[in-house]
């Protein structure tokens, strides 16, 4: 075989950095920073105060003010308000009126630099717009959904927040069923220039209330923060598959006490499994979602 030169070689490198699938490649993401990661919860308007009450008796931090707004594209009304934890956020809503279609479907929302940008990467990923760009009182969003029926919101905000970083990243816990978990993987990794951190097929069953079995689990890391994949056959004890997200603390024991005094209902005592230790709890107005702790070898790995 014939060798290039090393003038001609190095023209050659050069010339397929500049290629448009490379240039593709090295487009910026979308992302901005996990802090502007909320999950979506909606609680009935009497239980507003009480979900508060217990969320940040249970994780420190402070709500913003509450607000009355309509936050969908069709007419709607609902209080508003962020919780900010020093391991996660809230956007608590608490319909007046009934909720529009699709929207209470969605775990989350995503904060992006560039919503028009997001909607056209997010469908070239494979992802799926169920609710087309609308605007809302302070920014622009949109629903997608993901290869194995994953909602999630994108937003954009006309001012530019600026919200402090997590003292733990909280994970994204995604329940898929084995057929669809590739390609939602794959999407998702796409979009958000992310990467996968670890992947295994024999990952503990406890971790979804199945102890003496195993199952796929993938975690993803990316500038959205963190994502846990959990690929199961859809036979799941209650209420492991309710959860959306998982709040990472440095003492469980003492976290769930602060829960209890706060009037969380504890739904599965602390349980050991892999790298770290779980628990299941309920807050006022039905929200579920699991809160672990790492154990101390991983934790001084990381």
């Amino acid at each position: 075989m014939k060798q290039l030169s090393k003038p001609i070689l190095l023209l050659a490198i050069v010339a397929a950095l500049g290629s448009p699938a490379v240039a593709k490649q090295a487009k910026p993401a979308v992302a901005v920073a996990p802090q502007y990661d909320t999950t979506h919860v909606y609680v009935a308007p009497d239980d507003v105060d009480k979900f508060v009450a217990g969320f940040l008796g249970t994780f420190g931090g402070k709500s913003t003010k509450q607000v009355v707004a309509t936050v969908t594209p069709t007419p709607s009304s609902t209080t508003s308000q962020l919780l900010q934890t020093p391991v996660g956020t809230v956007s608590l809503f608490g319909f007046k009126t009934p909720i529009p279609y699709l929207f209470g479907a969605e775990r989350n929302g995503y904060l992006v630099s560039d919503i028009d940008v997001a909607v056209k990467r997010a469908r070239a990923a494979g992802a799926s717009v169920i609710v087309s760009t609308f605007p809302d009182p302070i920014g622009r969003d949109v629903v997608v959904q993901w290869p194995g029926g994953v909602n999630m919101q994108l937003y954009w905000h006309t001012t530019k927040p600026d919200y402090a970083a997590f003292e733990t990243i909280p994970e994204n816990r995604v329940y898929v069923p084995a057929d669809r978990a590739d390609a939602f993987v794959r999407s998702f990794v796409m979009f958000s220039h992310g990467k996968i951190v670890s992947e295994t097929a024999k990952a503990a069953g406890a971790e979804v209330g199945k102890p003496g079995t195993t199952i796929k689990r993938v975690r993803i890391e990316s500038s959205f923060g963190k994502m846990v994949v959990l690929v199961t056959d859809g036979h799941l004890p209650y209420p492991y598959g309710h959860e959306t997200t998982g709040y990472e603390v440095a003492d469980l024991d003492a976290t769930l006490a602060k829960a209890k005094a706060a009037g969380v209902t504890v739904l599965t005592e602390p349980t050991k499994f892999d790298d770290r230790t779980a628990a299941m709890v309920k807050f006022p107005g039905g929200y579920v979602a699991e809160i672990h702790a790492v154990t101390a070898s991983h934790a001084a790995a990381k």
